[in-house]
């Protein structure tokens, strides 16, 4: 039976760090082949033409095999061979509400957690990382930032640019300490915590400074600073 990975991203990759390719070339390294299919999904941008010229402007240097699936424009009816054939999804950020719909409706949330359970790897950043979990923190409904109920393959909440946006930190907090999110895994910009099955198998990171936190009520908030391995020398 192959491993279920997941691999998400607090922010970071081709399109926050064009010039630093630690991370994306980290989501490459752990597929069983020396050259992987790769599709991005960048569905929470709405297949945003610009994003998915920077995928492949990256990508296409790299030792790999990379192709996009648009929704607006979809290259095959049947959206689960185009899928399943990858070794490596990946999701790129933007609106997670729309995204979640989108996918709701065109069977993708069923397709994708097939292809995880198949030993697909998917990876992504900020919506294309809370996307996997039970729920996530989002800007999504256009009104600060709140809970949204996500996939639900991995248990637990995710909150991503934990260092990157100044209410982060302190919105997440609120939104456990009124237990109107789980607890969970906070993620700084820079740093990527690779799953097998539900547990963390690694956390890595593109700056020697970031980091990721466990985060909980327990008679009070706690604040767990998670290290995170740099990929740099």
């Amino acid at each position: 039976m192959k491993t279920k990975q997941i691999i998400a991203m607090g922010g970071g990759g081709f399109s926050m760090e064009p010039d630093n390719p630690l991370l994306d070339r980290y989501i490459l390294k752990q597929a069983e082949t020396s050259k992987p299919k790769i599709c991005f999904l960048p569905t929470a941008s709405g297949d945003s033409e610009q994003y998915i010229s920077s995928f492949y402007n990256f990508f296409n240097t790299q030792d790999c095999d990379p192709s996009h699936l648009s929704l607006n424009n979809p290259p095959s009816r049947d959206l689960e061979s185009f899928i399943l054939e990858n070794d490596i999804i990946y999701v790129g950020g933007g609106n997670t509400k729309n995204l979640l719909a989108l996918w709701k409706e065109r069977g993708l949330d069923r397709i994708l957690r097939k292809a995880w359970e198949e030993g697909v790897i998917l990876a992504g950043l900020s919506a294309g990382a809370i996307c996997w979990f039970e729920q996530g923190v989002t800007d999504s409904f256009g009104d600060g930032l709140e809970p949204i109920t996500c996939l639900g393959l991995l248990k637990g909440s995710n909150c991503p640019h934990y260092d990157g946006e100044t209410e982060r930190r302190r919105t997440y907090h609120q939104l456990i300490e009124s237990n109107k999110i789980q607890s969970g895994i906070a993620v700084d910009d820079g740093v990527a915590i690779h799953y097998t099955g539900q547990e963390i198998h690694k956390i890595v990171s593109s700056r020697s400074d970031a980091k990721a936190y466990s985060v909980f009520w327990e008679k009070g908030i706690i604040e767990r600073a998670l290290q995170a391995e740099y990929l740099g020398t």
